[in-house]
């Protein structure tokens, strides 16, 4: 009991935190591009890592077999999620970017089934294609813009990587310390991206980063929304089984919705609302059928 509700309070705390993100990530695109900007986020939350690491005294050995999973962990989740997560929103809206993502819970219980044998119920299928309709309903039922339909979809791509990624941090055995699990699959990602990001950099304005707005909301998203909101997550998840833990994910969509609403002025539309019930009522059952589960 005391290890569900310590994972449950990681998992929302990280889920809300990337819920803000949303629209520090809507605001920081306008002048940095996806994949610069990604970059940028991983050199800050790299560095707070480290020194947290070196803090705590980190052992920062790792076998061979559990290496490779880190590396997977690192090109699934932190590579391709992230950079689809971040263009997705430059081409949608906060708004959207929150809760196509919150899709991640379905997806998580396929994977979680397929690669941890963790049993797929009935109500956890049906959870899954609720979402999916919801997703649909999102992106395409409207009269949306073609950009916004391409943001969505590379926001699917986004869930469907992430779910991914959760999954196989469970691979890894308890006994490492996610610090160290998650520095080193940010340093591989750095790693990734950096060849792809250098030859764009003398054609960024860092007259930008004078701005303290931008600062700041680089800040946020390398320290907080990276280092300390990763770290919360991957704890939350081995205290979880990887389809339960899912399920906080939701509160991701809540803040970003709210805050998109709040500080960008982004309207809600009617279909937008019908689409997030169809995903929250696919979550909710999910958490029925665990509750049966544990019971």
């Amino acid at each position: 009991m005391k290890n569900t509700l310590l994972g449950s309070v990681f998992l929302i705390l990280a889920s809300s935190i990337w819920g803000g993100m949303y629209v520090v990530v809507k605001i920081l695109v306008a002048v940095i591009p996806p994949l610069e900007l990604v970059w940028m986020r991983y050199i800050i939350a790299l560095i707070a890592l480290v020194v947290i690491g070196l803090i705590t005294k980190q052992k920062w050995k790792v076998k061979k077999i559990h290496f490779f999973i880190i590396l997977l962990i690192a090109v699934v989740g932190y590579v391709i999620s992230i950079v689809a997560q971040e263009t997705g929103t430059m081409l949608s809206t906060a708004q959207m970017g929150a809760i196509i993502t919150a899709t991640t819970p379905a997806f998580m219980v396929v994977f979680a089934s397929l690669i941890l044998k963790e049993p797929l119920t009935f109500k956890k299928a049906v959870s899954v294609v609720l979402a999916t309709i919801g997703v649909i309903t999102i992106v395409g039922i409207d009269k949306i813009e073609f950009s916004s339909m391409l943001g969505g979809l590379t926001l699917i791509l986004a869930a469907l990587t992430w779910a991914l990624m959760s999954v196989l941090i469970k691979r890894l055995p308890s006994y490492y310390s996610q610090i160290v699990v998650t520095t080193y699959a940010t340093f591989i990602a750095l790693v990734v991206l950096t060849p792809f990001v250098l030859p764009t950099l003398p054609a960024l304005d860092f007259n930008i980063l004078k701005d303290p707005v931008i600062w700041g909301g680089l800040l946020y998203l390398g320290i907080i929304s990276t280092s300390i909101a990763f770290l919360l997550w991957n704890r939350g998840l081995h205290l979880l089984n990887a389809s339960s833990g899912g399920i906080f994910f939701f509160f991701q969509p809540v803040v970003g919705t709210l805050l998109g609403w709040i500080v960008l002025g982004e309207t809600i539309s009617f279909t937008f609302w019908i689409g997030s019930l169809l995903i929250l009522l696919g979550v909710l059952l999910v958490i029925k059928d665990t509750e049966k589960e544990v019971n």
